[in-house]
């Protein structure tokens, strides 16, 4: 049974295992409460499923993309409670769980997922389609972009169904994840997909004093 957490969009905690599908799950669309809401959320789960934390096996982390500030509550969260229980901290795109549910409601072949990078841009991942697992192919991305960049004929992607996610279901990121690990397909990186340059950076030198 895996515990996922994800902050990239919106707020999402769930419950999840390969047989017995979603447990529990517990999501707000508020993109600006993350850290006063992330451990109401994970208790609301484990006492909606009545079962201890010792029956978890891994925490799943989304990791984006996402922006800095609510995407690092998540996966700090994740990677907490993972290492309070003994267990794995598993790393999953954000994206790819999106697409995931896509595709398990019916969608067929291209799709590109658009999430809101804050800033006036949005961040994106093209999909080509699920593999015989139900799990979604990523051929592009994540990247972020103005959306009018989206929007161009010469897009290397024009054409591609759309689907703009509000929030990311931390169930299918836990769906995800348990897939991954049955089918033998590796985890995302270790590192939070931010897609853009930190807000403050360094002098090339030490500052002038007048």
């Amino acid at each position: 049974m895996l515990l996922a957490i994800d902050t990239s969009a919106g707020t999402s905690v769930a419950l999840v295992d390969l047989d017995r599908g979603v447990i529990a799950h517990h999501e707000t669309g508020d993109t600006m409460r993350h850290a006063e809401v992330i451990g109401r959320l994970i208790a609301a789960c484990l006492s909606e499923a009545d079962l201890p934390v010792a029956a978890l096996s891994g925490v799943v982390g989304g990791m984006g993309p996402g922006p800095f500030t609510g995407l690092r509550v998540g996966i700090a969260a994740a990677r907490v409670f993972a290492l309070g229980a003994g267990v794995p901290f598993v790393p999953v795109v954000s994206h790819d769980a999106v697409a995931f549910g896509r595709y398990r409601d019916g969608h067929i072949g291209g799709l590109v997922v658009v999430t809101d990078a804050r800033r006036r841009e949005v961040n994106w991942s093209v999909y080509s389609g699920a593999d015989a697992a139900g799990l979604p192919i990523r051929v592009a991305g994540p990247g972020v972009a103005k959306p009018a960049v989206l929007l161009e004929d010469d897009w290397d992607h024009a054409g591609v169904p759309r689907h703009d996610a509000a929030t990311v279901s931390a169930a299918d990121l836990g769906l995800v994840a348990e897939l991954m690990w049955a089918h033998g397909h590796p985890f995302a990186g270790d590192e939070a997909i931010y897609l853009r340059s930190p807000d403050v950076t360094l002098s090339n030198g030490p500052k002038r004093v007048s």
